[in-house]
């Protein structure tokens, strides 16, 4: 008990110096794994590896589930075809080149050399987001990367257990074709239980608000058991369902995402401390240099070759495939998929699992806290305050019949400089209160906002989704949102002479024709 304690108080303090240094916190929790393990200072003996990839599974599927949640559909939607090729072709090119370097240069067996090139070429999610979510990437590149670490595990994990299969390893198309299939197989699910799973939680009003962020994980978890036990790919389902959901503008989403993001550093702490727990440090010694080296080629030539060819068609510009060859962070996953080989009894997986231990430290050591230094040189690095992205958050007012959606007024936004009448709210819809430099008042129809302005608007259920569209419209096009539309582009030319965006918007409040041109011509729409 005392040792929990002591492991847990670490583990936090462990998450500030994180914070502040820019190191990974896998390589801090996998510290105080290997402090209190075997040659550390309590002397644990802990050597079931089979317990720790059951555990480590589990942990990763609430990783996932928490990345899931914080992705946003704006900036992945792009970067899905990318990330598909890039988790497919790239990892079959970085397989390819990093089993042929295991096999030549360190003199391992094939098999043997097989099982390191597919472990290590999964990259890690809960690296990705831990630290790319601290760089201020373009959204592009960051969408890329994290859907990539979302889809990656699938195919590595059905090649770590082929290649760790007693017996001949199957032909190249079988894999291919398992591989696809899972995926699609996973994928399907993940979107069903994510897409059901939002509307109940939107239409069935639970007892009390904190069940609503043990709701969402739960569906999460389901669709990893709904994936697995339909042959598919478990790890790829919960994060689509975790991604629908997070997407879906859920009540009392600020209290979901602290509790998801709770659990994901729970879930990170006791997976890098059991994985660190597992290993035996002086065994290590003699595969350090052969990690060094395996991992030289991963990082120099197989990880960017995978980038280069994989993201040809798409013609990104040459830099920032540079980045993203150097942010394809290891972490707990390719720890945690060595495993694998050593439940199985493959001969020479201890050494396989040594092999990877040193390399994920050693070049997430380097490349973590290069990440920020690189996007800078590259000038690819964004001011993480000039985002136009504007924040909604919902929470429903059951008695009343209606929603408070409290609203961040981001450095981009269109919205700076409009008055509060000027946001043209639905009828039902209002602005109730502004926070402005840590003070709170009640705006006139006069009060213009400012960037860093947080809005508290009150609307009744009919008009919730309109008024949000309004103000996101509002947030891109500005006060003439109305008539350039959402993304700015000017409409008012086009068919009938009626923006689609107002015309959808009018419809929806139940404005007539008439009171459409009247507003069009500068009229104030009559009062029902």
């Amino acid at each position: 008990m005392l040792v929990c304690s002591v492991v847990l108080l670490v583990a936090v303090a462990a998450v500030r110096i994180s914070s502040r240094s820019g190191l990974p916190s896998l390589l801090l929790y996998l510290g105080i794994g290997i402090a209190i393990g075997q040659d550390g200072f309590f002397d644990v003996k802990f050597d079931n590896a089979e317990l720790t990839q059951v555990i480590g599974y589990a942990a990763l599927v609430v990783i996932l589930a928490e990345g899931g949640l914080g992705t946003k559909w704006k900036e992945v939607k792009p970067a899905l075809p990318a990330a598909a090729v890039l988790s497919t072709v790239g990892v079959g090119i970085s397989v390819g080149v990093t089993a042929s370097a295991a096999h030549y240069l360190v003199g391992l067996d094939w098999r043997q050399a097989l099982i390191i090139g597919a472990v290590v070429s999964s990259t890690d999610a809960a690296a990705v987001f831990s630290v790319l979510r601290r760089v201020p990437l373009p959204s592009r590149i960051t969408g890329v990367l994290e859907a990539e670490s979302g889809f990656n595990d699938a195919p590595v994990v059905i090649l770590v257990v082929a290649f760790s299969t007693a017996g001949p390893v199957e032909h190249w198309y079988v894999l291919v074709g398992e591989i696809a299939l899972e995926l699609a197989i996973g994928a399907a699910i993940g979107l069903a239980v994510g897409w059901l799973g939002s509307f109940g939680l939107r239409h069935v009003a639970l007892p009390a608000s904190g069940l609503y962020p043990i709701a969402v994980m739960a569906i999460a978890v389901t669709a990893y058991a709904a994936g697995a036990m339909a042959h598919g790919s478990g790890f790829l389902a919960v994060y689509l369902a975790a991604m629908v959901l997070g997407n879906s503008k859920l009540p009392h989403w600020p209290a979901t995402r602290g509790f998801a993001d709770g659990l994901g550093w729970l879930a990170q702490i006791g997976m890098f401390v059991l994985l660190g727990l597992l290993v035996t440090p002086h065994d290590l010694v003699d595969d350090f240099w052969p990690a060094v080296v395996v991992g030289l080629v991963l990082t120099a030539v197989a990880r960017p070759l995978s980038v280069f060819i994989s993201l040809a068609p798409f013609r990104l510009p040459r830099r920032e495939k540079a980045l993203m060859s150097w942010a394809g962070l290891r972490g707990a996953v390719p720890i945690i998929l060595a495993t694998i080989p050593m439940v199985s009894g493959i001969e020479g997986s201890t050494r396989v699992f040594n092999i990877v231990f040193v390399l994920v430290i050693v070049y997430t050591l380097i490349q973590g806290p290069t990440l920020p230094w690189l996007a800078k040189a590259l000038k690819i690095a964004e001011d993480p305050s000039e985002t136009a992205d504007l924040g909604i958050e919902s929470a429903p007012l059951e008695r009343l019949r209606g929603h408070l959606l409290s609203v961040a007024v981001p450095g981009k936004s269109k919205m700076h400089g409009v008055e509060v009448a000027e946001l043209r709210l639905p009828a039902g819809a209002a602005v109730t209160l502004v926070v402005r430099d840590e003070k709170s008042f009640v705006p006139a129809p006069s009060t213009v906002l400012r960037r860093g302005d947080e809005l508290l608007v009150v609307a009744t259920d009919p008009v919730r989704d309109a008024t949000e569209a309004r103000l996101r419209a509002v947030g891109e096009g500005g006060k003439l949102a109305g008539w350039l539309g959402t993304d700015g582009v000017d409409r008012r030319n086009s068919g009938s002479g009626e923006v689609p965006h107002l015309a959808k918007l009018a419809k929806r409040l139940g404005m007539s024709d008439d009171d459409r041109r009247g507003e069009r011509a500068g009229g104030r729409r009559p009062h029902r």
